[in-house]
């Protein structure tokens, strides 16, 4: 990857973003994802085309996604590779739209110091989106971002933040689910989705941003009283926590990871294991899925979380839920008859046959 001019650190970290590119549906991203986003926006210089190449310290890149200490290439690769596939819906203004990923290259090696490092960047496609705009933005101060604790959350601060000067918004609940990237499976009952999303962003908002909000129904309702759109009230918030950096944010991060001794890590995961293991074993899915390994076991459930959070049924994330999930998968396979069980059930799990 060639580098032109490397993005520095800038002290301020002004993220600065276009009303097009926050406008568009929520790509299914992590809340590590999102942040590394808007990281990544407020290292660039938006007027200036050659910052679009931006090199973390492996270090760092590892605080930001909240990896493990140690470097593991398989998963570092599952980690960038995750950063790479994400897609933006561009509306063509004539009812289309074009589709192209946010990122195009990203480049982890060591440089002539022997200093591990992760480079990104952007795809041409969405250069416009992040680079030469005159007009159309917000922007805000990256440490709004740093401590938000969900996808819904740091969405909701930004598509709210994009309206702070005007003081409102309207939006159906539709939109916001689309803007939120919420399926329309998940919350499906309004109070679930009022308790969940719209109370939980409230607080922490409240808590960690430089605005808050209230919100009621607005407009019409449909069938039933249901509520089908809500208009936002937004406000400077002065009684946020107190502000932090990225730096002091990496810090925190990566003195939260030391913290635990590999002893301790060691236990923990001894520990995890056997809970996920005993879940699964209390399954009544057939004799096959009974005589599973534990380190098979194991993988069924990262593959089930995986496809989970990439469906961003994040609401199913858990053990139980996850457990469930595979279970259902292991009796679609049972009415299969496979040769190979197990292998056939890794397919449905990473595939949903289930309910397809």
């Amino acid at each position: 990857m060639e580098v032109a001019k490397m993005a520095k650190i800038k002290e301020n970290h002004l993220v600065k973003k276009q009303n097009v590119l926050n406008e568009i549906r929520a790509n299914n991203m992590t809340l590590q994802e999102l942040r590394f986003f808007s990281i990544y926006l407020s290292k660039i210089n938006p007027q200036d085309l050659e910052t679009r190449i931006v090199r973390f310290k492996m270090d760092d890149f590892r605080a930001v996604m909240e990896l493990e200490s140690r470097i593991k290439i398989d998963y570092m690769k599952r980690v960038t590779d995750s950063l790479l596939c994400k897609i933006v819906n561009v509306p063509t203004g004539r009812g289309g739209y074009m589709a192209f990923q946010l990122f195009k290259e990203c480049l982890v090696d060591v440089d002539d110091n022997g200093e591990w490092f992760v480079e990104i960047d952007a795809h041409d496609k969405a250069l416009p989106l992040m680079f030469e705009f005159k007009g159309k933005y917000f922007s805000y101060k990256l440490w709004n971002a740093l401590r938000l604790k969900s996808p819904n959350q740091l969405r909701m601060y930004e598509i709210l933040k994009q309206y702070e000067k005007i003081g409102e918004r309207d939006l159906s609940v539709k939109e916001l689910r689309e803007l939120l990237g919420i399926d329309e499976k998940q919350y499906p009952q309004w109070e679930r989705f009022r308790v969940r999303v719209l109370d939980a962003c409230q607080q922490a908002l409240a808590e960690q941003t430089d605005i808050k909000f209230t919100y009621t129904p607005h407009g019409k309702k449909g069938k039933g009283g249901k509520i089908l759109a809500l208009k936002f009230i937004i406000e400077k918030n002065k009684d946020y926590k107190d502000q932090i950096c990225l730096e002091e944010f990496i810090q925190t991060m990566k003195d939260e990871a030391e913290e635990k001794t590999e002893q301790e890590k060691e236990k923990d995961k001894g520990s995890k294991t056997a809970e996920i293991v005993g879940v699964y074993r209390g399954l009544d899915c057939g004799e096959k899925f009974g005589k599973l390994s534990d380190d098979e076991i194991l993988e069924l459930n990262q593959r089930a979380f995986d496809y989970l959070m990439n469906a961003s049924r994040t609401d199913e994330l858990g053990l139980l839920d996850q457990a469930a999930y595979v279970g259902k998968q292991a009796l679609y396979t049972n009415s299969k008859k496979p040769k190979n069980f197990y292998s056939y059930l890794v397919k449905a799990v990473g595939k949903n046959y289930a309910e397809a």
